[in-house]
């Protein structure tokens, strides 16, 4: 087996039967990768998202959805451009990124998604 192939099984393939129970009522914040096989940004940014899903292992899960294969999915979010990655917590769009990015910036937003709510709690 090699390394490409240990490394990708941290980014789970979803489709429209499991993404309810893979990303909606997950117990964890999900970072969703939609993609395309023909995509080459998409295929660009791959090992960065499974690089990314190793750093954030136990707080992050990270899955990633064939738009070819499941087009009820991206219509139902609005995917227009590939790759678009959504970061999904307690059901809800929490922060999306259209477009191939460094790590970093994938990072930047994924931690600023899970920083406690304290203001949006104070107004409730």
């Amino acid at each position: 087996m090699s390394k490409e192939d240990m490394s990708s099984k941290k980014v789970i393939p979803v489709t429209e039967t499991d993404f309810d129970s893979a990303v909606l009522r997950s117990e964890v914040p999900v970072f969703v990768d939609f993609y395309a096989d023909w995509c080459g940004p998409c295929n660009m940014i791959a090992p960065t998202i499974e690089a990314l899903s190793e750093e954030y292992e136990g707080k992050v899960k990270f899955v990633k959805i064939n738009v070819d294969n499941n087009q009820q999915l991206a219509m139902k979010y609005d995917i227009m451009s590939i790759p678009t990655g959504m970061l999904f917590e307690n059901g809800t769009v929490r922060d999306s990124l259209m477009g191939a990015y460094p790590a970093s910036a994938y990072r930047q937003r994924i931690d600023n998604a899970l920083v406690p709510k304290r203001q949006s709690e104070n107004h409730e």
